[in-house]
């Protein structure tokens, strides 16, 4: 759980018993590879901080191709926001890609973490902010890049999970073919 607070701490400062109140509105639970904790068409009830392991959102379009919206790993939050907020079916999956532990807020205790504890309000606010920035600056670089340039932005960003995340995952959240991402890579290795 201190990985947790101290996610929490970069942003608000939490007496003892606001601790202690915000953990046990928490549950832990771990997870298998390849597990999916949400599936589309289902209303998110839940939202995930990962303590260990790593998890990804995504989703599948008509023609069946995956399209990967979002990364979590340790110390990251993940989950379907537009179903969690809007209580509407979402259309995303949350997928289990290694071996994780999990805290799990659920939507009824979010809104009393709120109620009990005011700076809880303002710590998902500045995640929701950051996540807003994040979402706008991928936008923009999705219209403006390069995939090579697109990549690179990735591997800098993200380093930790260029070895650990399937290419074919890495190469649909930058937005081309597992087939293209292999000719991609082999060309940059080569440079």
């Amino acid at each position: 759980m201190s990985l947790l607070l101290q996610n929490i701490s970069k942003h608000v400062d939490l007496t003892s018993q606001e601790e202690e109140l915000l953990l046990s509105l928490t549950s832990t639970e771990t997870f298998k590879a390849k597990t999916i904790l949400l599936n589309t068409g289902e209303i998110s009830k839940q939202t995930y901080f990962v303590n260990a392991g790593i998890l990804r959102s995504f989703n599948i379009n008509d023609n069946i191709i995956e399209h990967v919206l979002h990364f979590a790993c340790e110390g990251w939050w993940i989950g379907d926001m537009y179903s969690y907020i809007a209580e509407k079916p979402g259309n995303l999956f949350i997928e289990v890609l290694e071996d994780a532990e999990v805290i799990i807020i659920t939507k009824e205790n979010h809104q009393i973490l709120y109620k009990e504890i005011p700076k809880m309000e303002r710590f998902f606010r500045i995640l929701a902010e950051n996540s807003l920035v994040s979402h706008q600056e991928r936008l923009m670089d999705n219209l403006s890049l390069t995939a090579e340039e697109r990549f690179e932005k990735f591997c800098s960003k993200y380093p930790t999970l260029i070895q650990k995340v399937p290419q074919k995952h890495i190469a649909s959240y930058i937005g081309v073919t597992p087939e293209f991402f292999s000719k991609m890579k082999a060309r940059l290795l080569k440079k």
